[in-house]
């Protein structure tokens, strides 16, 4: 079915945000007297953003800066985020790219902190903010943030009206998806504005090659109706990390068709997108008006290296922690459940308050090592849920000493030894960085650095 009406007038982006600001209003007012009289407050349906508590700046034992007053509250560990490197990555990704860059805060900024994280990428000059749900893209515009947000992954039923309310653009792959935002939009009297996503080879969300037409076609219906407004076109590459493959090209092919189809049907994107982190520095035929960056925002190169930076680009994540216990033990001695591991000789151990529920995997046992007093030392045995066991040898090591689990790793071109990096983690438990990162528990302290100054 092809429909032919005319385009739409578009509104003043002023008008539309000021509509967007008073159904705000009015869905608070609302909200408000459904709970007015029953005695109780209503759960609240968007996440609080709370104030930030004082932070601790790291290498002052506990103690809070710029005094002698030591921390009660000191965590068993800490993932120290620098956002100087966040920023600094969005800089050097966007020399490469000339584009204009779309920094992923997904999952928490992979674990980072969306907020903090978001701030520093919009600061170094990202102009678009992506996520996956409804719930991170409102808890963005609740922490004050206005810049332009793409959510791409809802449910059918989803309650898009908060969407477009909060006014984040909505990535659309069904007919069903459409109609539901289109409906939302028009009971709010202001239109939503949506990404139509093609699927070029992923077979995850998008519209493949024969649904594409009638999506489209649905769009430019609506659009004229003036309950939407198409603002972008969109894909995802299947292997953007293996420059080079025959199926980017064949991949993009299959994006610039649908393309052509969204053009033909009457529609006009302001934003075409298609290249990930691994496409914005290697295949620039990919790059299109935006780039979405996640993986090499925080710093780790998206193509496997664990230790070359390549691309300048700085890890932002830092995981540490302090020896909590010693044990000079005999040869012959177990260690840890099992036991899978027993020494081979008299030797000390010492005991880190990290374990699988803080994401250390249980997969890289027998591989993973931490950096402690000077020198990368094995963990041995199994990695329990809250602690794991490593060898110092003959070290020095006593009890309170740091830690670092991971961290930028070596500087290039350097002999010295350094801490692993999250890459290198990676390598040992089988699974990529993404996973890495995003695993770290909620338990673990985030510290953000801003220069020389840290919050957490």
């Amino acid at each position: 079915m092809i429909f032919e009406p005319a385009q739409p007038g578009r509104r003043d982006e002023q008008q539309r945000r000021a509509a967007r600001r008073r159904i705000r209003e009015t869905l608070a007012v609302r909200r408000a007297a459904t709970v007015g009289g029953h005695g109780a407050a209503e759960p609240p349906d968007e996440p609080r953003v709370e104030p930030r508590a004082a932070g601790v700046t790291p290498g002052t034992g506990g103690r809070r800066a710029g005094t002698g007053v030591s921390n009660e509250t000191v965590p068993l560990a800490e993932a120290v985020i620098d956002l100087a490197a966040i920023a600094e990555n969005i800089r050097t990704i966007a020399a490469i790219a000339r584009t204009g860059l779309m920094a992923v805060v997904k999952a928490d900024a992979f674990g980072h902190g969306a907020v903090p994280v978001a701030r520093a990428a919009l600061g170094a000059g990202a102009a678009w903010l992506g996520v996956t749900s409804a719930t991170e893209a409102v808890a963005l515009r609740s922490a004050g943030i206005d810049a332009p947000v793409l959510s791409w992954l809802h449910r059918p039923d989803e309650d898009f009206t908060r969407l477009i309310a909060a006014d984040v653009d909505i990535a659309v792959s069904t007919v069903t998806h459409l109609r539901a935002i289109a409906d939302a939009a028009t009971d709010l009297g202001v239109p939503a504005v949506v990404h139509l996503k093609a699927d070029v080879g992923l077979s995850r969300n998008g519209a493949s090659g024969d649904e594409w037409p009638e999506l489209v076609a649905w769009a430019r219906k609506h659009e004229a109706e003036g309950s939407l407004r198409v603002r972008g076109v969109w894909s995802h590459l299947t292997n953007a990390d293996v420059p080079g493959c025959p199926s980017i090209a064949r991949q993009l092919s299959t994006f610039q068709e649908a393309l052509r189809i969204a053009r033909k049907a009457g529609l006009d994107p302001d934003v075409v997108h298609l290249a990930n982190s691994a496409a914005a520095l290697a295949a620039p035929q990919t790059r299109f008006d935006l780039c979405r960056i996640g993986l090499a925002m925080y710093g780790v190169d998206p193509f496997g290296a664990s230790g070359t930076r390549r691309y300048g680009l700085r890890p932002a994540m830092t995981l540490r922690s302090r020896v909590i216990n010693l044990k000079r033990v005999p040869a012959g001695t177990g260690v840890s459940y099992g036991p899978d591991r027993v020494t081979d000789r008299p030797t000390t151990l010492a005991l880190l308050p990290l374990g699988y529920a803080d994401g250390l995997s249980r997969t890289a046992e027998g591989r993973a090592s931490v950096w402690l007093a000077g020198r990368r030392c094995p963990i041995v045995g199994r990695i329990a849920m809250d602690q794991c066991v490593v060898d110092v040898g003959d070290l020095p090591v006593a009890l309170g000493d740091p830690v670092v689990v991971f961290g930028p790793g070596a500087e290039p071109g350097s002999p010295d030894p350094a801490e692993p990096s999250a890459a290198e983690w990676a390598r040992w438990a089988g699974t990529n960085p993404h996973e890495v990162l995003t695993g770290i528990g909620a338990r673990v302290a985030r510290v953000h650095l801003h220069g020389e100054a840290a919050t957490s």
